[in-house]
């Protein structure tokens, strides 16, 4: 029997990452005695009262405990309850500090005043007109949101999910998510098809709806998207739709039909003669092919509305990356048929003019690197650490800079530009930056109409750059303009969807140089070397010696335990022998987040170790410090900070929850509510690493990472490293992961479009 009762949150032991679960304590109305409580209750802060609906539960470890059901909020009574809800963060302007003072003055009367007489907020020290304004207008705001939270929480969404709602549909919220509650897991960030069907079956929609399959549909596809793939095929789609939904075959077919008629999504016939297998290994070939390897056959042609069929299967795309793909096959094509604007060199006098300008001697595949670099209009330039990439791109700049060329220099990371400018000495921009996006047009301004104006393009770290950047790219080039790709194949893909780099390669469609030799200055490093043995299945040398070394192996099978080793290496022992700085110089890298030596767990202890104190604001549970050293998570065109970018907190507001990140001498102001975009980056996924370079690497490598342990994955991790390497994990580990050499195939016909030469 559910159990209803009210009461005041007073603390949250933890919560998700996403916000949505939480663990928090809360003191009942009638009783003194905390209790615990577990839920979907992101946007709920101490200080607030709630009416909850739930079951008790015995936990094993942690007793008794209500697991909500239902959470309505309710404004606070007290004093002390009002205190702790304004200083929760929940109004923008007032932090714990004003909080206290504006209780201190009007005690329970306070709620009243900041809604009815909000000018008598001046009688607070601290508080002048600016500020009265702000709050007044964050309070106002929040009447809005509060009607809505009233019905959406009523029907189980969480006060911070009700604020994102809000703020999507303004005053239309209620009747929006009435009609179709189904949209929010399309339109409202953060809230995925689970929490809207669960919201939809409150409102009585039935299982079987079309708009409930609909949507599953749709979360399927895009659940897809975010693994990497460009599509899935129609039975695959429609099997993981059914194991979500849990409804009849019949009603997620039509479902997928109707988004097909609707234009929602887009279907292709793959062909008759698909041989059995992932249709990743079907489309794609991978990156090992290096051009070697016969492309999977072309596509059909499209069929807009195709009848079902047992012999043709179809792959289902979200529309945008089927423009992706279909249009980098279109924009490639353009660039190829076109004439150069770089004018002709003798490519033999233009390698000596290189050599002699770097007065070095070139090694015949960067000879041949450049020649081809001069003569075609589109080429890729692939090879691993060492063997000299770098070297090519400067000694190409010598050459561009006496014909008088225009040149542009890119790269998919802002770490990689600092990298790429630092080797060549010019410019460097990020893809996102040279495209110039305009945040209220929601585009990039440098597109076909209005190009780039460069007569070769050469893009680095091109292994990261994903399918819809690459289409954004490609169409702000000029089709007169040469287009240089520099990469390393062995690398994980992008993290976006696609694999580009790789589709390039197989499909034979552009020229490719592969550098496979080692220079001797790198062949002295361990690093060089056990990244190019790793990349053939060989276990790595590790120095023995710390005099002198750069490569290390510590042996560690307990997570715990390897955590802590984790911990002593960056604080102590790597600062005192290699003279690095613990926060700037030394980043700590694993392959998955969760799990005792995952990636979060990891940043609480360096946290706790490196930066224990200081000016902090809580966002979500989670303390963020004056000098953290933090990482954004998605791309701000406006702030023009990018996924993967790694800065230092400069300044924290406890009052406003406001901080200022320090992003390579960069201040970037967050507020509150952005804050969840931001996360701790002592150490970070090896995925989001991709571009970096860094003095020194400590790699956790655990038979926990299981899932995730492959050799493109360990080959990336040690390429970060740049003076050190540090594996501390198990031999299995390493085992699996050197054994593990066919990478998590990508759905995607990129390379079948390009070798067939036309869509």
């Amino acid at each position: 029997m559910p159990e209803e009762l009210e009461g005041r949150i007073t603390s949250v032991i933890w919560s998700s990452e996403d916000g949505g679960f939480s663990v928090m304590r809360l003191v009942r109305d009638n009783s003194s005695e905390p209790i615990t409580i577990t839920g979907y209750l992101a946007g709920t802060g101490p200080g607030e009262r709630v009416r909850l609906k739930g079951q008790w539960e015995m936990h094993p470890k942690y007793g008794r405990q209500l697991k909500v059901e239902e959470c309505l909020p309710l404004l606070p009574a007290s004093a002390e309850g009002i205190e702790q809800y304004l200083g929760s963060g929940l109004v923008e302007g007032i932090g714990p500090a004003m909080a206290r003072r504006i209780v201190a003055r009007f005690g329970e009367d306070s709620l009243r005043v900041i809604d009815e007489t909000p000018g008598r907020l001046s009688e607070v020290q601290g508080i002048g007109p600016k500020r009265i304004s702000a709050i007044t207008k964050a309070w106002q705001g929040q009447r809005g949101v509060r009607d809505a939270m009233l019905f959406l929480q009523s029907h189980g969404v969480s006060p911070g999910y009700a604020a994102r709602i809000y703020r999507q549909y303004g005053d239309r919220a209620v009747q929006v998510v009435r009609d179709n509650p189904y949209r929010m897991a399309q339109d409202v960030e953060g809230i995925g098809f689970l929490l809207a069907d669960r919201f939809a079956r409150g409102l009585g929609f039935s299982e079987d709806s079309p708009a409930r399959a609909e949507a599953g549909v749709m979360h399927a596809l895009k659940q897809s998207s975010e693994e990497g793939h460009l599509f899935l095929p129609a039975a695959e789609l429609l099997q993981q739709s059914q194991k979500l939904l849990e409804s009849d075959r019949a009603i997620i077919a039509g479902a997928l039909e109707a988004l097909i008629a609707s234009g929602r999504v887009k279907a292709e016939a793959l062909g008759r003669a698909m041989p059995p297998g992932p249709a990743a290994e079907r489309a794609s070939g991978g990156a090992r092919a290096a051009g070697k390897e016969p492309a999977a056959a072309p596509p059909a042609p499209l069929a807009e509305t195709p009848a079902a069929s047992s012999l043709v299967e179809r792959a289902i795309y979200l529309p945008a990356l089927y423009a992706a793909e279909t249009g980098i096959v279109a924009e490639l094509d353009r660039l190829l048929s076109a004439s150069r604007s770089l004018p002709r060199v003798e490519t033999a006098d233009a390698v000596a003019r290189a050599q002699k300008s770097l007065s070095i001697t070139l090694a015949p595949k960067q000879a041949e690197a450049i020649a081809r670099a001069l003569q075609e209009k589109a080429l890729v330039i692939t090879g691993g650490p060492g063997t000299g990439k770098t070297t090519i791109q400067r000694a190409l700049l010598a050459v561009l800079d006496h014909i008088e060329a225009r040149p542009l220099f890119a790269a998919p990371t802002g770490r990689a530009v600092k990298r790429l400018a630092e080797a060549t000495g010019r410019e460097a921009r990020t893809i996102h930056r040279l495209l110039e996006f305009a945040p209220h047009e929601n585009r990039f301004r440098r597109c076909r109409e209005e190009p780039l104006e460069c007569d070769l393009l050469i893009v680095d770290e091109a292994s990261m750059i994903d399918a819809p950047l690459m289409h954004s790219l490609l169409k702000a080039l000029p089709s007169e303009a040469s287009l240089i790709l520099v990469g390393d194949a062995h690398q994980l893909p992008s993290v976006g969807p696609g694999t580009v780099l790789a589709d390039l390669i197989a499909s034979g469609r552009m020229p490719v140089v592969e550098l496979t030799d080692i220079f001797r200055q790198s062949e002295q490093s361990r690093i060089v070397t056990n990244a190019h043995r790793i990349n053939l299945g060989l276990h790595p040398l590790a120095n023995e010696s710390e005099e002198g070394g750069d490569f290390f192996f510590i042996e560690q099978e307990d997570p715990l335990r390897a955590c802590r080793t984790i911990v002593e290496l960056v604080c102590r022992r790597i600062p005192r022998r290699f003279h690095l700085d613990p926060v700037d110089d030394v980043q700590v890298l694993s392959p998955m987040h969760r799990g005792d030596a995952g990636v979060e767990n990891l940043n609480r202890l360096l946290q706790k170790e490196l930066n224990p104190s200081g000016g902090e604001v809580i966002a979500r549970s989670r303390s963020l410090r004056v000098h953290d050293k933090v990482m954004q998570l998605r791309n701000d065109y406006e702030r023009e900070v990018f996924n993967g970018d790694i800065g230092r907190i400069a300044a924290a507001d406890s009052e406003t929850g406001a901080v200022v990140v320090d992003f390579d001498g960069r201040h970037v102001e967050y507020e509150r509510a952005d804050l969840d975009a931001l996360t701790l980056a002592y150490a970070a996924s090896v995925h989001k690493s991709q571009g970096g370079e860094f003095p020194a690497v400590i790699i956790c490598l655990l038979t926990q990472h299981f899932p995730l342990l492959q050799r493109n994955l360990l080959y990336t991790a040690v390429t970060r490293g740049k003076r050190l390497v540090v594996i501390v994990g198990s031999r299995k580990a390493m085992a699996i992961a050197l054994r593990n050499d066919t990478p998590r195939k990508r759905n995607s016909l990129l390379a079948a479009r390009l070798a067939a030469g036309a869509i």
